[in-house]
């Protein structure tokens, strides 16, 4: 992973052995990042996730798909 799609991640995503038991969470929330991806897949809408978990911002989903996104191209292409 190139240091600048870790920059992006690391302002996305923390993980704290204090706080949810070091599960990946989005930054400055208790929301752990699978969560949204389990709705999605559950056909939750982002504006679903959004609403069910107000403490995390539409900038942080975004920013997090868009990471994947660019992190399985970076796979596939390698």
């Amino acid at each position: 992973m190139s240091a600048e799609k870790r920059a992006r991640l690391n302002a996305i995503v923390s993980v704290d052995p204090d706080l949810m038991h070091g599960v990946p969470c989005f930054r400055g929330t208790r929301v752990p990042v699978r969560l949204l991806l389990d709705d999605l897949k559950s056909g939750y809408t982002i504006d679903d996730f959004l609403a069910g978990c107000p403490s995390v911002s539409r900038e942080l989903v975004e920013g997090y798909l868009e990471l994947a996104q660019d992190l399985v191209t970076e796979c596939v292409a390698s």
